[in-house]
């Protein structure tokens, strides 16, 4: 047969200092201080406390003397050893209540050094929002190359380059299809940046003329990995080349259509001017796009070669088709 302590105030397991209202059953959300109980701010409304019971609650550990007429000393002795007895019963149980972690499960009711946390008291005071994430100011279309020093814009359809193993990449078409040739994953278009430094050249013309092969080879012949995604390269022919205003610099490009064993072939660019940066020293930029109804269309190339900038200086004009006058 177990027992447990009437309803009334008992100290709190939690806080020494205070007094938690036993309800008979389980311990509820009242406390108050030992001595002098503080009352709630006036916003806040606590639930009303049970009504206490008629007859006066003893104190777990302070036992309720109640005064015993002086002629009935035998009597008294024998009451107060009876409520000394029942009160002492009590403590007992609440003991054992207090160290099992009470019948309903409150983690506050346990012997832990630590209590578990309880719920904020409600407040009329708006909560203050954390504070925002800055949202970025530059515009999402642009990719900058730091190295180089210059900012490209990207057409519809072109994005951010991932899951490219290549750094010199700075955009690619969205999504990728399965390489006809050599299995692997490619995509309809890419553009590429790097520095002319392997060569004491410095004439746009001269480098580009010279890196258009390289730049066809490793795009639709064999990649760096000896893979032929396009079961190799038959054939390509000059459909363009000539001088370009590039971010204000004199710039020279050519562009090749190729053909290739499998698939509809493509199309390569490369484009050089000095960089504005340090040594100046020349800027390459390769165009490889897919032919075909799938490949993105040529006139892309203009557009991203219009979009190139120094990085910081947004008014800077240049493009395909701006004649310059001969090239050094």
């Amino acid at each position: 047969m177990s027992m447990t302590p009437p309803p009334g105030w008992y100290p709190d397991p939690t806080a020494a200092h205070l007094e938690r209202w036993w309800d008979g059953r389980a311990w509820t959300e009242h406390r108050r201080h030992r001595e002098a109980p503080t009352a709630p701010l006036a916003h806040q409304v606590p639930p009303q406390p049970p009504a206490f019971p008629a007859q006066p609650v003893a104190h777990p550990q302070q036992p309720l003397t109640t005064p015993q007429p002086a002629a009935s000393s035998g009597r008294a002795r024998a009451v107060a050893l009876t409520v000394a007895g029942a009160v002492l019963v009590a403590a007992i149980v609440t003991g054992a209540f207090v160290l099992r972690g009470g019948d309903d499960g409150d983690p506050t009711a346990g012997t832990t050094p630590h209590p578990a946390p309880t719920a904020s008291p409600p407040t009329d005071e708006p909560s203050t929002p954390p504070p925002s994430t800055a949202s970025p100011t530059g515009d999402p279309r642009v990719v900058v190359d730091q190295l180089n020093g210059i900012t490209l814009t990207m057409p519809d359809g072109w994005v951010k380059p991932e899951f490219v193993s290549d750094d010199t990449v700075v955009m690619t078409t969205d999504g990728t299809y399965d390489c006809p040739g050599d299995p692997g994953m490619c995509r309809h278009g890419l553009v590429t940046t790097h520095t002319a430094t392997s060569t004491e050249e410095t004439s746009p013309k001269a480098l580009a003329e010279a890196d258009i092969s390289e730049a066809a080879g490793l795009a639709f012949d064999q990649d760096t990995l000896n893979r032929r995604p396009f079961g190799g390269m038959t054939g390509h022919q000059t459909v363009a080349q000539g001088p370009v205003a590039v971010a204000g610099r004199a710039g020279y490009y050519v562009r090749w259509q190729v053909t290739t064993a499998k698939g509809p072939g493509g199309y390569v660019q490369s484009l050089v001017f000095p960089s504005s940066m340090g040594t100046e020293a020349p800027v390459v930029v390769r165009y490889v796009f897919d032919a075909g109804q799938d490949g993105p269309p040529l006139a892309d190339m203009d557009r991203i070669t219009r979009g190139i900038r120094p990085v910081g200086d947004a008014a800077t004009g240049g493009g395909v088709g701006s004649s310059i006058g001969p090239t050094p």
